[in-house]
């Protein structure tokens, strides 16, 4: 009798697995997040073995495929600005004057001196899209039971990630960890959602955490200090002219 039920608690999970579609869970998560449009205050904090720097910043975003970044400190950095318009990003630098369309062979380079890439800032908008979803086991992180999904490049995708495992948690649709591999297979960010509270009505991670996988000692820490939804912007907000301009 004790085979036979522990036989059919292991196919009942299977079954529920099954029924699962990982492409929908990794959907719900990233819709959660995001919301129809936002707008967020942060503060990153770049850690290193002997030094540590903070930068503040706004955020408005749109869907996926819309999003402005304005640092606001430190002093040296202020007023620079990032634009997202689907998979192109454009980077305004106040102090020389100029706008800087960022070309593929920067999207694995280092965002503002931290461990998240360029390619973090268009993630959102191809993971979806780009990928194909496979629904791999139910984990548990932090105490959260979890769908682990295995995200792998279509033929002719452009994307850097060999493979991207992500774990959403099953109660709240909370991403709480993102493992991102290279082309051969090898780790090397893993991101962790953590300080899960309620912002402007939904349970999220507080801070995001991104650890490199080669680098001791090595971490970049994005905390929200304010989270707003459903804002009312157009889309025209989102354009290089009015990078240039908006405080």
């Amino acid at each position: 009798m004790k085979r036979l039920s522990l036989f059919l608690t292991l196919l009942l999970t299977c079954c529920i697995i099954l029924a699962q579609d990982a492409k929908e869970i990794i959907q719900r998560a990233e819709d959660k997040l995001r919301g129809a449009s936002s707008y967020s205050e942060m503060k990153m904090t770049v850690v290193r073995p002997d030094w540590s720097r903070e930068v503040t910043m706004k955020s408005w975003a749109v869907g996926r495929d819309l999003s402005l970044i304005l640092i606001t400190g430190p002093a040296r950095d202020k007023g620079v600005a990032f634009l997202k318009r689907e998979r192109e990003i454009w980077n305004w630098q106040p102090t020389i004057d100029r706008t800087i369309k960022m070309p593929p062979s920067m999207m694995l380079q280092s965002w503002m001196g931290s461990d998240f890439t360029n390619d973090d800032l268009v993630r959102e908008s191809s993971i979806l899209r780009d990928y194909e979803h496979e629904l791999i086991s139910e984990e548990t992180v932090d105490g959260r039971t979890s769908w682990k999904s295995k995200l792998t490049p279509k033929p002719d995708a452009a994307v850097v990630w060999g493979e991207i495992f992500m774990w959403v948690d099953q109660a709240e649709d909370i991403q709480l960890k993102t493992e991102f591999y290279d082309e051969d297979g090898y780790l090397v960010n893993t991101m962790l959602g953590k300080a899960i509270k309620d912002m402007d009505g939904k349970l999220l991670p507080s801070i995001m955490e991104i650890i490199p996988a080669e680098e001791e000692g090595h971490k970049t820490v994005l905390e929200y200090v304010s989270l707003d939804f459903d804002i009312t912007v157009k889309d025209s907000f989102f354009s290089v002219q009015n990078m240039k301009r908006v405080r």
